[in-house]
């Protein structure tokens, strides 16, 4: 074993993150898909690296399956234990595979980084051929019955999903087009393109027509289930309007009369179905709460192969069409491509004790590994210029064991942010077991700036992605992302709601000593913006959303204001998650609707989330205005994470907030540090800040102007370019960060002549390759000051807001769709009247202390 500097190995794994205030740098995975919502698509549609299988189609004879599994195509025997792996290309990943007819190839979908090109593979001779060359996304190819049509998907024409035909034979594709012209709907949609899309794609048994989804005035849901004749795209027949969830993949069983999809159908999970090509009422095929998709036919319709998640990860079961019996398809023995070799990685802290962790292994073939049993994650971004493909990551319980191709292997460890991250290199010989010690390295803030306790206030354990997640594993997550807190905002993703049977007030029960799990709400409107419903003491606020157009439930009543009241009665916390991406003028969007600062001027938000699946910089500005206007708000954090996705922007606790609990670790002490502010928000660096024997969250009263002492401390786990006290909404103070610029401490006095505000912020201009995130942020909650000095005049701040409401008010004018008046009226004088208070407050004589 070779180390490395501490950083080296890591920063050859690892993407820099969104970079917006520099050229190049990071970008998202597939940045050639021009439709919306890419961390719905990409996990829900396209195909993704995971430890266990992701797809299957049967051979001739029904007796083997050609599966993808671990980036490679594998061949194996129903009711053996075998597997042979078919394809490992270098550096890239395979899926979605599609046996002809003759047994005697399968069609592909590889990934390079780049795209996702279709490829054939000859099963006698090995040989693989290239089938397109466009750098698009092109995914689910199916042969035609006779073998001479391939029916796909490709973003080639437009960078959106669109359904091609071509011709195929020895020599590749011919001829090769989109199937149906673009089509712009007339309605508006919130998580799908203006243009249609058709995906899905499967033939019928004689070849004449072609199955699939498209979502032609669906306005959620990714689509209806459609056949169209495959020489005629003028006949077009719509078989069962569904909301579908890019999965449904419609189809028809050899005898051609019962049409296979997946659907959850007022359910939260999804579940193999049964209709007719006429569209009979479906029926349920089977039952369980899991996920059971990307089903296929056997040639004599006696079987059905498909994907379920029942035991967490991805496994492929063989189902008896008549009696139901299920046979697993299990690789116990794996026939390797490449000569392995056995790796085992020990992780311990400083002090010896085994800790989990996140870790990242990339072997020789340029290809990411983990045990087989582990979930495989994906990074949303990478630096092209470091990367061909973005990182993969797995969660260690130390110790933790896989297989690897031999030869140089590179090993990437993280554990939360107070412990240094560690990587090195070591060269494996074929057949050669090596065990890797990793000891980790505290970099911890010194324990006079408080007793920290670090909870991630936005994560969805649950959200349609590959893996069934259970509370017991979020916390194993939590634990090895070095993450005290979790709380799953359960919410709706259009008409289900994963995760509702779980809700329960307090602690969950899977919660121990050292870590808590709480069942909290995210409020969905697609007009308004979101909302997190923290500590709930009785039940969740139902129907979870307003605001959904072209729905029963289009009405944009109740507003936030409302919910936020409805939750307050039950002594919960409300916040607004996720909320701004870019810069906002409010004079001169084209439209407004977010209620924040209504909400705010109302006296409803306790927190905000400064930092989390937003760009902390822009949402800071805004958070500052309301600060400097005397509205205290306690800085919140959140990831956002899908923790059941394959492929998210980060880990649960990628952005997380610090609160100080005295040392309690109770959900009340919890949910009272946020309120109070007590607390810093961070997506790494670690920020201590003390002022004349005062922390965050706390307010500092002085009968006269002068100085107050500070002292300020730094730790992170990647260097920081930038460490700021900030004072009503100026930098005051800058201290000048040298070495590795990952530990600081300092003290001193700060002149203050008024009442306002202070906060010690940490960032970065541009990303870091060991933050997977946009840039290293940081901020602490304010400390609020009394002194006789009123807070200066921000005249600005209040006119910015009223404008901002001004905008609001005209696109609620405009809603046709309140149910009644009294909804209307009520909505309006709420808006207007916090657009009197921002008014008031403009005025000079409106400035308080």
């Amino acid at each position: 074993m070779r180390p490395l500097r501490p950083f080296a190995a890591l920063i050859a794994l690892l993407p820099i993150a969104w970079a917006t205030s520099v050229e190049g740098a990071r970008e998202p995975v597939l940045k050639q898909v021009d439709v919306p919502h890419s961390y719905y698509w990409r996990e829900l549609y396209l195909p993704q690296l995971t430890t266990g299988p992701s797809s299957a189609s049967f051979l001739p004879g029904g007796r083997e399956l050609v599966y993808s599994m671990a980036g490679s195509l594998w061949r194996q025997t129903i009711g053996a234990d075998e597997a042979v792996e078919l394809t490992h290309a270098t550096g890239a990943y395979d899926y979605q595979p599609d046996v002809s007819a003759d047994g005697r190839s399968v069609v592909f979908s590889r990934y390079d980084g780049a795209g996702l090109e279709l490829w054939r593979l000859d099963l006698a001779s090995g040989r693989e051929q290239r089938l397109t060359s466009d750098g698009a996304v092109n995914v689910e190819p199916r042969l035609s019955p006779d073998g001479r049509r391939l029916a796909w998907v490709s973003t080639r024409r437009n960078g959106r999903f669109d359904l091609h035909v071509a011709d195929i034979g020895p020599d590749g594709i011919q001829n090769a087009k989109a199937f149906f012209p673009e089509r712009r709907t007339a309605i508006d949609r919130y998580y799908y393109s203006a243009f249609d899309h058709a995906i899905n794609p499967s033939w019928s048994p004689d070849g004449e027509r072609i199955y699939f989804v498209d979502n032609a005035d669906v306005a959620w849901g990714s689509g209806d289930l459609w056949s169209v004749a495959a020489d005629d795209p003028q006949d077009r027949r719509r078989v069962l309007r569904e909301e579908t969830s890019w999965s449904a993949r419609p189809e028809l069983a050899p005898d051609g009369r019962r049409l296979l999809y997946s659907s959850y159908h007022g359910r939260q999970t999804h579940q193999l179905w049964l209709t007719t090509p006429a569209g009979a009422p479906p029926l349920p095929l089977t039952f369980g709460e899991f996920d059971a998709r990307n089903a296929r036919w056997s040639p004599d319709g006696a079987r059905i192969a498909y994907i379920a998640n029942e035991s967490g990860n991805t496994e492929l079961l063989v189902l008896d069409a008549i009696g139901g019996n299920r046979t697993p398809v299990i690789a116990k023995r794996r026939k390797h491509r490449l000569p392995q070799a056995h790796l085992a990685i020990d992780i311990r802290d400083g002090q010896g004790r085994v800790v989990p962790a996140r870790v990242t292994v990339r072997a020789a073939d340029g290809r990411a590994h983990a045990p087989e049993s582990a979930w495989m994650h994906a990074d949303d971004g990478f630096d092209r210029a470091r990367q061909h493909v973005e990182t993969q990551y797995f969660h260690c319980a130390t110790p933790c064991a896989l297989d690897v191709p031999a030869g140089q292997v590179t090993v990437g460890v993280q554990h939360g942010f107070a412990h240094l991250p560690w990587a090195s290199t070591v060269e494996l010989a074929a057949g050669e077991s090596r065990k890797v010690m990793v000891e980790l390295k505290s970099n911890a803030l010194p324990a006079a700036f408080g007793s920290w306790m670090s909870a991630d206030l936005h994560v969805h354990t649950n959200y349609g992605g590959h893996y069934r997640n259970s509370t017991q594993n979020a916390l194993r997550q939590a634990a090895a992302e070095d993450l005290d807190v979790i709380y799953n905002l359960i919410v709706n993703k259009e008409e289900r709601i994963p995760d509702i049977a779980r809700f329960r007030p307090g602690a969950d029960p899977a919660s121990d000593n050292v870590r808590l799990l709480m069942q909290a709400q995210e409020y969905h409107t697609s007009f308004w913006g979101h909302l997190g419903l923290l500590n709930l003491s009785d039940h969740l606020l139902l129907p979870d959303f307003s605001s959904y157009r072209h729905t029963a439930l289009a009405s944009p009543y109740p507003h936030n204001g409302v919910i936020a009241d409805l939750a307050h009665a039950q002594g919960a916390l409300v916040g607004y998650v996720h909320p701004f991406d870019f810069e906002i003028d409010p004079a001169k969007e084209k439209s407004l609707t977010y209620q924040l600062p209504a909400d705010v001027a109302h006296g409803k938000v306790d927190y905000l989330e400064v930092v989390g699946f937003s760009d902390h910089r822009v949402t800071a500005a805004v958070w500052y205005r309301l600060l400097n206007l005397g509205f205290p708000l306690a800085a919140g954090a959140g990831t956002d994470a899908m923790a059941n996705y394959a492929s998210l922007r980060g880990p649960v606790g990628l952005t997380r907030v610090f609160v100080d609990t005295g040392g309690r670790r109770t959900p009340e002490a919890v949910r009272d540090s946020i309120k109070a502010g007590r607390s810093f928000v961070s997506n790494g660096p670690l920020l201590g800040l003390d002022m004349a024997g005062e922390r965050p969250g706390a307010t500092i009263s002085r009968s006269a102007s002068g100085a107050l002492a500070f002292r300020v401390a730094l730790r992170s786990p990647v260097a920081v370019d930038h460490l700021e006290l900030v004072y009503n909404g100026r930098v005051v103070r800058s201290f000048v960060l040298a070495g590795d610029r990952r530990s600081f401490d300092a003290e001193g006095e700060l002149p203050v002549d008024a009442s306002g505000w202070i906060v010690l912020r940490a960032w970065n201009e541009a990303a870091d390759p060991l933050v997977l995130d946009l840039y290293p942020y940081a901020t602490t909650s304010p400390i609020y000051l009394e002194l006789p000095a009123r807070r200066p005049a921000a005249t600005g701040d209040a006119t910015y807001f009223a404008t901002w409401l001004e905008r609001v008010i005209t696109a609620t004018e405009a809603r046709e769709d309140f149910n009644d008046e009294r909804e209307r009226t009520a909505t309006l004088d709420y808006l207007r009247a916090a657009q009197q208070r921002y008014r008031a407050l403009a005025e000079p004589r409106e400035q308080a202390r």
